[in-house]
């Protein structure tokens, strides 16, 4: 995948331009006040007081174990900021169901937490932890990325490269130990986030010379990372490896596994060859994380846009049944290839939305227990394809979209700890539709463009062109 990671032209900079001459002055001098010897760069706006608690940290509601449930992840824009009308409203919205939320430590909204080594900036993370906070949600950490001093690039506070290429380079091995202090640092100062992922993506593991991932890299990253964590708070819990589950054509050989394949294509080995060292390597893991697509790294929905998503059971069986049956975790999942610009605007909304509840079923099928939709919010609107809530730049934003209905839906109805079960889906209407249930409710959704008539669970009803219905059992 890789293209969803970072836009570094809606990069929301703290700082405005500086008009005038005049203000180019006061801007020099005022770097010049804030520049260090010793440093490496201005240490303008940063605190040496990281680890100091941040507001009031939430008092964990019910179960606070590894199991977290259906949620969402934070990205570039978010509710966190706008009119104060429209984030009120996504917040009391929220606020009805809560859900889980992903919020990455640098970029995807976030600014550098330690732009020179030992001076923090968590004024953005702070932000969003708030917001987490007022909707009642589970916060999550993950772990990514890396301040540029533990990347080879430039210390300072104003010497952050945003461009995607430096914000997926991973810590230098020799700076892994400080990778460690800063996760700890953030752990200590949101006391209340108890669940922390290890990295994203293995951005910057890739072993050039032998064309496979660095997981040799990656486990040593996590593993002092892990401990760091733990010494902090025996009962935070920390997942990894984050691995993007890629597919290939079905045809294809070089890279191909022989065992885990179906209709949907045949898994990556090198993915597998990675999985299976951490597993063997790591000093311990509260939650297993994965992601991925239903569609190959071609963009092949195959055999069509809701078979592919069987893909999604296939590899969650495949990784519980080698980590020890330990809470699997979908960090991000995508049902729907992107352009060029990674924008998933193809299909309408209704077929959008049942293709994404196809994908989270069979992730439930799997056994996997939590999820985490990439929320592609739009810094202004009017229209936000894919969305949770509509942008809010104006006053009447925040609206609840479609996917958002879907979401706070299926977390409510099957959180961890479901049963599932099975219920009767008359023969002529099998190949049409998907259904997941459990003793109280259905989830039936349309594949076809068109009306149904179906008969599910001994009910007879009607569904229009990519329908979703629940039924009450």
């Amino acid at each position: 995948m890789g293209r969803h990671g970072w836009n570094s032209g809606d990069r929301r900079w703290r700082l405005t331009a500086l008009l005038g001459v005049g203000a180019a002055a006061l801007a020099l001098v005022v770097t010049l006040l804030n520049t260090l010897p010793g440093t490496g760069g201005s240490t303008a706006g940063t605190t040496r007081d990281g680890d100091k608690v941040h507001g009031t940290p939430a008092t964990p509601s019910g179960d606070t174990g590894p199991d977290v449930g259906w949620g969402f992840t934070h990205t570039q824009f978010s509710a966190d900021e706008g009119s104060k009308s429209a984030v009120e409203r996504v917040e009391e919205r929220l606020g009805e169901q809560p859900l889980p939320q992903i919020q990455h430590i640098m970029g995807w909204g976030a600014g550098n937490p330690e732009p020179v080594e030992g001076r923090y900036d968590f004024e953005e993370m702070d932000r969003r932890i708030d917001f987490v906070r007022a909707t009642g949600g589970t916060p999550v950490v993950t772990l990514c990325c890396a301040p540029d001093w533990m990347k080879g690039g430039k210390s300072g506070a104003d010497s952050t490269d945003w461009s995607q290429a430096a914000l997926e380079t991973a810590p230098e091995p020799e700076h892994f130990a400080d990778y460690a202090a800063l996760a700890a640092t953030v752990a200590k100062r949101y006391p209340d986030v108890r669940h922390f992922i290890v990295w994203n993506e293995f951005k910057g593991f890739w072993n050039n010379a032998e064309a496979r991932w660095d997981y040799e890299g990656y486990t040593e990253l996590y593993n002092l990372v892990h401990k760091a964590l733990k010494k902090v708070d025996e009962d935070i819990m920390v997942g990894g490896p984050y691995l993007v589950m890629d597919s290939l054509d079905p045809r294809q050989k070089q890279d191909a596994s022989t065992s885990l394949k179906g209709p949907w294509g045949v898994m990556d080995q090198r993915i597998l060859d990675a999985f299976a060292y951490w597993n063997k390597n790591k000093v311990g893991a509260d939650f297993v994380v994965v992601d991925g697509s239903s569609y190959t790294n071609d963009d092949d929905l195959i055999p069509d846009e809701f078979a592919a998503t069987d893909k999604f059971t296939a590899v969650s069986e495949w990784v519980r049944e080698r980590s020890g049956d330990l809470p699997l975790w979908w960090a991000e999942y995508y049902v729907e290839p992107a352009d060029g610009d990674d924008n998933r605007h193809g299909w309408s909304e209704n077929r959008r939305v049942a293709v994404q509840a196809s994908g989270l079923m069979a992730m439930a099928r799997g056994g996997a227990t939590s999820g985490f939709y990439w929320n592609p919010e739009e810094e202004k609107g009017p229209e936000c394809p894919g969305c949770l809530w509509s942008p809010t730049d104006t006053k009447e934003g925040g609206e609840s979209l479609p996917m958002y209905g879907l979401l706070s839906r299926f977390s409510k109805e099957f959180p961890p700890g479901t049963t599932y079960e099975t219920v009767s889906v008359a023969a002529d209407d099998k190949p049409n539709v998907r259904v997941l249930a459990d003793d109280k409710v259905v989830l039936v959704v349309n594949t076809l463009d068109r009306k149904i008539s179906a008969e599910i669970d001994g009910e007879k009803f009607d569904m229009g062109a990519y329908e979703l219905k629940w039924l009450e059992r």
